[in-house]
């Protein structure tokens, strides 16, 4: 959260952050990324927390949800609809009007819901210039697909590897179940899965640099095949090691929640997949 996201947004943020954006590069402070609010979905238009100016700075308020390392944070990126249109502020946790509501996530991280009562924030707070949240927010949710899309790679991979090697030694009727013509057909589609997740993974970093159409199209094609993968590989990881798979002794029961959560996180199968038509009609 500190590095992929909130670091590079504070990097576009120019000389105004250089002294937060280095302690952050020197492990002193923490950021989380506060955009998600009750009501909705992956639209970042849809945002309804409000920035309005007071004085020289800015009063927030509104409600974020399921803010991710929000517990540990220092300082938030909050994104808020001005009047120039939705824009970013860095607001301090312990700043007055920030209350805070931690819980973990079932992928053993955690997050938090952020109510923010007319936070007031100074004109330094402001990242970038007014309005210009909206690109910002595009792109660095982009950059986390491609992030998120090479750890899939390696989740699934482990997956993958552990189903096999547990096929290979469970028996049933006297033989291993790797065995099963049925099951070799299964592990053979999960291998497809994760080499068709590591190729949409490779394409989305390539696409990262190049013009802003092409990177969310690579962006959105990535998240739809690491979702499809996650969904598919996991369940099948999970009912090919019985009931075991579910367990928290066994590795596969957390990987599976870890893979349940990168299904959705960042944007559905569906929404991505109904954003890259719209952009691939647009070109």
């Amino acid at each position: 959260e500190t590095l992929f996201q909130c670091g590079w947004l504070l990097a576009q943020g120019g000389d105004a952050h250089a002294g937060l954006l280095s302690d952050v590069a020197a492990g002193k402070v923490k950021l989380a990324l506060a955009i998600s609010e009750p009501g909705m979905r992956y639209d970042l238009d849809d945002i309804a927390t409000s920035a309005e100016s007071k004085g020289k700075g800015w009063a927030i308020t509104g409600r974020k949800s399921v803010v991710m390392a929000g517990p540990w944070a220092d300082h938030l990126i909050v994104a808020a609809q001005t009047s120039e249109g939705l824009s970013l502020f860095v607001v301090a946790v312990q700043a007055a009007g920030v209350t805070l509501h931690a819980y973990p996530t079932i992928d053993g991280r955690r997050a938090a819901d952020i109510d923010l009562a007319g936070v007031e924030v100074g004109p330094d707070a402001l990242l970038g210039v007014p309005g210009g949240g909206l690109d910002l927010l595009e792109e660095v949710r982009d950059r986390a697909i491609a992030a998120q899309a090479s750890e899939a790679v390696g989740l699934l991979d482990r997956l993958l590897t552990d189903t096999v090697a547990y096929c290979k030694q469970r028996k049933q009727f006297g033989q291993p179940i790797a065995s099963f013509q049925a099951l070799q057909h299964r592990m053979v589609d999960m291998y497809m899965h994760v080499e068709m997740t590591r190729a949409a993974a490779l394409l989305a970093s390539l696409k990262l640099d190049g013009p802003a159409a092409e990177r969310a199209r690579a962006a959105s094609s990535a998240k739809v095949t690491l979702a499809n993968a996650c969904r598919f590989v996991g369940q099948n990881a999970v009912q090919l090691h019985g009931g075991m798979g579910m367990t928290d002794e066994l590795a596969i029961g957390h990987y599976f929640k870890r893979a349940t959560v990168l299904e959705t996180e960042f944007g559905s199968a569906d929404w991505h997949l109904a954003r890259h038509a719209r952009l691939s009609a647009q070109a």
